[in-house]
């Protein structure tokens, strides 16, 4: 009896790769291989983004093996043709078949009458051929999926490919960010095959709804299964025999899905990747690449840094001051991840600075700051707590205020003061010097422009500066995330002796060009002449709002100037701070300030 339970045990002890008998055992079936993916990629003109958009191809999370590349480039006026050879020759060992199709000449279309930047018949006609060769490649290699990305499509999420295939789609494509409200999917479409605005858009482009949703177009980057019998009867070119509508390729593939009865998904539910928004016909190659520049400065903001290929030479960076004497940024030596951003920024924008070391509020006992002479002005209390000054606003009032100091010891004509929690604006640099060049110009005679701000004074406009693009009389604001300042800016507020009645700096600037609406606090300080401007629209805002996501406040949580057992912290319950800081507006907020094309540019949305 025992014998035969001993029997019965040891076979039940036996899983399915094991048996009494020896030829009764064998080993565990193997994974499946990798689905077969074709990458088509046609670029032109891309050289300013193929180091960083080859860089996140590299780093796809998917068997290189198992993906086939399929390139064609033309018209090119840049070095877009060399650098695809550089990495093919590189990168082609690793990937299971590469197929090559450049071609030197023309660099134009004959129908090109505006610039490199212009959609003409004919090269919308020949964009289409490709894709339609590129699609027709991947089914005789017997491709089980065809991806297309456009060449400044920035696929951060190195995880898309399977998140993608799980959705089981014939066509899909990952929601795509930009620095507006354009992404790469329409909610709607007119009788006539254009853009239709619908409700159901903002919701899901901020990704307040998040899935899977059916929409009538995808374009810039998405994935074909075709495994999926409907998948034959998809067509980049010729257009349907029925179609009649605008010639665009993506109207024209979108019209094929739609005939061939194949529905387009757009997925939101995780962030994917970001792109550039699209330029108009009259810009040029730098405006493309300055655009792409600040897609990449984006991802930065809240996600790991974009890293260029490690096939490629790094591209020489030569930064300049931008013609000022000195550009100072503040960072707090603790807040090592802002100063390695804004380092990185910076230096990605040809931007030199000296790093200041911001004075740490916490850090300072009370017998530091009475050593110092500091006292808080009398009768301050903040406007929405109620309570006095704080250790980490005292920190940051002497942080500029060391700048001041430095400004008119060193007799610094020009400089600018930049904060570590900014984002940059597009076409930064070029906007900024722009503007600077102009107020030299004009012989304008200025102490202070603000480049960043929340204006407070909205009942009325600001007055515009005439025969200066993009500036205004500044009134009351908030934050100095960025400004400008002259020599005799700087002398004006180190006279009025501002650290024997220390307000919050942003508080103090205000008052000193007279435009502070607490009439109490101005009668402190004599002398209220400080020539205040402001940039229209801004060329900086906060990399985050008050209660966002990695929100993070060094001068509101801390504890009050002079008693460290009284703690202070931002507006956590939401209430009027919070709602107050909404995003600022990129757009001019005072209608009749003279605009520049670049800002025109930069508005650009849909």
């Amino acid at each position: 009896m025992h014998a035969l339970a001993w029997l019965f045990l040891a076979l039940s002890c036996c899983g399915p790769s094991s048996g009494y008998f020896s030829e009764e055992r064998w080993s565990p079936e193997s994974p499946l291989l990798a689905p077969r993916v074709l990458l088509a990629l046609i670029c032109r003109n891309s050289e300013h983004s193929l180091p960083y958009f080859l860089g996140t191809i590299e780093q796809l999370n998917y068997p290189k093996d198992r993906m086939a590349l399929w390139v064609a480039t033309d018209h090119n006026e840049d070095n877009t043709t060399d650098i695809l050879r550089e990495w093919l020759t590189k990168v082609q060992h690793l990937y299971h078949y590469v197929e090559w199709r450049p071609k030197e000449e023309p660099q134009f279309y004959d129908d090109e009458e505006d610039g490199p930047k212009q959609w003409t018949n004919q090269r919308y006609e020949h964009v289409m051929k490709l894709r339609q060769v590129a699609l027709e490649s991947a089914r005789e290699m017997w491709a089980d999926y065809f991806l297309l990305v456009d060449c400044d499509n920035l696929i951060t999420n190195p995880d898309v490919l399977w998140k993608l295939m799980k959705e089981n789609k014939t066509i899909v494509a990952p929601m795509l960010e930009s620095r507006a409200a354009y992404s790469n999917f329409w909610c709607g479409m007119t009788s006539q095959g254009y853009y239709k605005r619908t409700p159901a858009y903002l919701p899901m482009r901020k990704q307040i709804r998040k899935g899977c949703f059916a929409v009538p177009m995808v374009h810039s980057t998405f994935l074909i299964d075709l495994r999926k019998e409907a998948s034959r009867q998809l067509a980049f070119h010729p257009p349907h025999p029925e179609y009649s509508w605008a010639f665009d390729d993506i109207i024209v593939f979108a019209y094929s899905a739609r005939m061939a009865d194949v529905q387009m998904f757009v997925c939101n539910k995780e962030t994917y990747g970001y792109f550039p928004v699209p330029l108009r016909s009259h810009n040029t190659l730098q405006d493309e690449a300055d655009s792409f520049l600040h897609t990449v400065l984006e991802v930065n903001v809240r996600h790991p840094p974009v890293t260029p290929s490690k096939y490629l030479p790094t591209p020489v960076k030569r930064p300049d001051k931008m013609g000022f004497d000195e550009v100072f940024m503040i960072n707090l030596k603790r807040r090592t991840d802002r100063r390695d951003r804004m380092l990185r920024t910076l230096q990605q924008q040809e931007i030199d600075c000296k790093v200041i070391a911001a004075v740490d509020g916490k850090a300072m006992n009370t017998s530091e700051v009475q050593a110092l002479g500091i006292h808080m002005l009398p009768g301050y209390s903040d406007p929405y707590h109620g309570r006095p000054l704080t250790k980490g606003e005292l920190g940051c009032f002497l942080s500029h205020y060391n700048i001041w100091k430095e400004i008119v010891e060193r007799g610094l004509q020009t400089s600018l003061v930049i904060e570590d929690d900014l984002r940059f604006e597009v076409f930064f640099k070029r906007r900024l010097m722009n503007l600077m060049s102009e107020v030299e110009k004009e012989g304008l005679d200025w102490d202070l422009i603000y480049i960043g701000r929340k204006r407070m004074q909205i009942d009325h406009r600001e007055k515009a500066v005439p025969n200066i693009h993009n500036l205004v009389e500044a009134d009351y604001s908030y934050w100095t995330l960025g400004y400008m300042m002259s020599l005799q800016g700087a002398e004006k507020l180190l006279r009025a002796e501002p650290l024997s009645k220390v307000l919050p700096v942003d508080e103090f600037l205000p008052i000193m060009y007279n435009k502070h609406p607490v009439s109490d606090y101005m009668e402190q300080f004599e002398n209220r002449d400080l020539k205040a401007f402001s940039a229209e629209p801004l060329l900086v805002y906060p990399t985050h709002y008050t209660g966002e996501d990695g929100y993070v406040s060094d001068t509101e949580t801390s504890t009050v100037w002079d008693n460290d057992k009284v703690r202070t912290d931002w507006d956590r319950a939401r209430a009027g701070k919070t709602g107050e800081q909404a995003e600022i507006s990129t757009e001019a907020q005072n209608s009749d300030v003279l605009q520049s094309s670049l800002d025109s540019t930069a508005r650009d949305e849909l």
